[in-house]
């Protein structure tokens, strides 16, 4: 019998977006985000997914100045398969500089109705992020079709790892119940949750300490 073939995403990596990918990141994360409670409730259905992708775009923009940028998974031929926004320590939020400057970008991906409620997304995360440094993790999606596969736990298990060599902690909000079993089991617990008004979805935010163990193992190779 001869052996089954490997899948396509077989013999994929982990490393930083290159800024020629960004309409690919964006592409996959609108796609992954398509039935997201919370980007419903703020983009209308006509056009949400091309919305998505333009909202990914500029989130790229505003990340990329901010340590942490941009993570893949792909393969060797350059299929990405996964993607994560990342921010370091005191870099989590854009400038009020960037934000402004974007605002006329927002409105036109979010329009009349979206546009408060995005604003009400926003205001409501940040009145509940965590005060202490952390890596934050906003964004992150895994293509359609390779879900469960694994994917994703490799691309968040990089940056993840490094969290405990160094010591530092980890912060995300979850927009989908469904996915709170995924990143506990990364190691992250919910602290509470953001309630939207008008009936809207809620948000559950997430911690992850970092494991000393690992930090201990580190230090002793």
């Amino acid at each position: 019998m001869s052996a089954r073939p490997a899948p396509p995403w077989a013999g994929y990596g982990i490393r930083f977006a290159r800024p020629a990918e960004s309409g690919a990141v964006a592409a996959l994360l609108a796609r992954a985000f398509a039935d997201d409670p919370v980007m419903a409730w703020m983009i209308p259905a006509a056009d949400r997914e091309r919305r998505i992708a333009r909202y990914f775009r500029l989130a790229q923009r505003q990340q990329r100045p901010r340590a942490g940028a941009v993570r893949v998974a792909a393969t060797g031929e350059g299929r990405l398969l996964a993607a994560a926004l990342w921010s370091g320590p005191w870099h989590w939020k854009p400038s009020a500089v960037r934000e402004l400057a974007a605002l006329p970008r927002y409105a036109s991906i979010f329009g009349l109705r979206g546009m408060p409620r995005a604003g009400e997304v926003q205001n409501a995360m940040d009145e509940a992020h965590p005060q202490p440094p952390h890596w934050y993790l906003p964004s992150v999606g895994t293509d359609r079709g390779l879900q469960g596969m694994g994917v994703g736990s490799a691309l968040l298990g990089q940056q993840l790892a490094d969290c405990d060599r160094l010591g530092q902690p980890a912060h995300l909000e979850s927009s989908n119940v469904t996915n709170l079993p995924f990143y506990e089991k990364l190691g992250f617990r919910v602290t509470g949750e953001i309630r939207l008004p008008e009936g809207g979805p809620t948000l559950w935010p997430m911690w992850r300490d970092p494991d000393p163990t690992a930090g201990r193992l580190a230090k002793g190779r």
